[in-house]
């Protein structure tokens, strides 16, 4: 074929193009970028079945995650709903803050949403740093029979989206977290609800409940993060510990953002072992209250693997959120007069997390606040102490699911009042 008549045809075949898909660049650069997802998917398709996930150094995936979720929830007794709930997207360099990724993709919410009687009120539950809503598996069944239970995983954490974080600033953080968490109470048309949140998602629940008290009618902060700041008086010995090469090492690896799942994906293959020890540790045989089962043991250890050895995305949220020692770069304490939903703090007795912190915010709190301490636990008391916790969610709520408010105003047997 000569030159003349190749070049003839190279013309012919872009006067198709444009009668067949217009001229518009828009148009073109839409169906580029189509073309170039549909074909990431095929090659990601392609990959998955020429290496299966049993020979990756990092043995898991999005579907392994979802599926050890269900494994461990296959232990319970009530019917639930699991679903991805679409929270939209946005550009790269979009200013809605968790869309700031290379990636231009749809962001969803793991969600469960558990089987209830009808007008039962909506409790909906958010984990805590380095966990997902799997961590409430000895909960669901009981608060089930009482609330309309929703259990999210936050946005870049266990079976949720993971876009690549890109926030640096603790106001940048702090957005992807609430702005993401009100996207998804919109597709949802939920309010008038009663917010759980545990550890850093306490944080985040009372972040939430600042910005938007309109959607909440009561606050449970269960062993909450972000009251205490650096300059409290008993961070003096943080002072004197990173005055030391331990603690200036340890300093410098959490300004530098390294997390325990880092830690996780870089072992490969040896991953589970370390997580099994974690796990074991945590809720075994040495832990305060009632131990887990070998069976609850083994599904848990599998769903903390694959949930901490999945992209790095929402972990990395913690030297913005937090300085050196879990204080808070912002602390909650700083907006208690702000306060304008009633909330109930929850701790286990031997909770690392100081209640004292809740005693002094009470001081400035304009609402309703009620401090309550569960015996035999520590900071996971709904996992140490199952039954001890659910007598404290239900007589924070006993107004919301008591019929006649006369009754279940005592203080449950064990609890303690602070």
């Amino acid at each position: 074929m000569n030159l003349s008549r190749l070049s003839s045809r190279i013309r012919m075949a872009e006067e198709i193009s444009k009668k067949k898909f217009g001229s518009s660049s828009t148009a073109s650069v839409a169906d580029s970028s189509a073309a170039t997802s549909a074909a990431t998917s095929a090659a990601k398709s392609r990959w998955q079945i020429l290496w299966p996930n049993s020979l990756r150094w990092i043995p898991t995936s999005t579907d392994y995650i979802i599926a050890a979720e269900k494994r461990l929830l296959s232990i319970l007794k009530t019917p639930y709903v699991q679903e991805q709930v679409n929270i939209g997207s946005g550009p790269p360099g979009s200013k809605v803050r968790w869309f700031r990724s290379s990636s231009n993709e749809s962001r969803h919410i793991n969600t469960v949403t558990f089987d209830a009687k009808e007008g039962a009120p909506t409790l909906v539950m958010v984990h805590g740093y380095a966990a997902s809503q799997g961590f409430f598996f000895r909960n669901f069944d009981a608060l089930a029979s009482r609330f309309r239970v929703i259990a999210i995983d936050q946005l870049g954490w266990g079976g949720s989206s993971r876009p690549d974080f890109t926030c640096k600033s603790t106001e940048e953080t702090e957005a992807w977290f609430i702005d993401s968490f009100e996207e998804w109470r919109k597709a949802q048309n939920l309010s008038n609800f009663i917010l759980l949140g545990h550890s850093f998602g306490g944080y985040v629940a009372a972040k939430y409940a600042l910005k938007h008290p309109e959607h909440v009618k009561h606050l449970i902060l269960v062993g909450s993060a972000g009251f205490s700041e650096e300059t409290d008086a008993k961070s003096e010995w943080l002072t004197k510990f990173r005055a030391t090469w331990k603690g200036a090492v340890l300093n410098h690896l959490w300004e530098s953002n390294f997390t325990p799942q880092k830690l996780v994906r870089g072992l490969g293959p040896w991953g589970p072992g370390l997580v099994n020890r974690y796990t074991s540790a945590r809720f075994g045989a040495h832990s305060e209250g009632t131990v887990l089962t070998d069976e609850e043991a083994k599904l848990l250890t599998d769903y903390v693997y694959h949930t901490s050895a999945a992209k790095a995305s929402g972990e990395l949220c913690l030297k913005y959120i937090f300085s050196f020692g879990a204080f808070a770069r912002k602390p909650l304490l700083q907006s208690a007069s702000e306060w304008k939903v009633p909330t109930t703090f929850i701790y286990g007795m031997d909770d690392w997390m100081d209640y004292q912190g809740a005693v002094e915010a009470r001081k400035y709190m304009k609402v309703p606040c009620e401090i309550i301490r569960v015996p035999q636990a520590e900071h996971f008391v709904f996992i140490n102490n199952p039954s001890g916790f659910h007598s404290a969610v239900m007589y924070a709520c006993r107004k919301f699911i008591s019929q006649d408010s006369s009754q279940d105003q005592q203080l449950p047997d064990g609890l303690r009042m602070v």
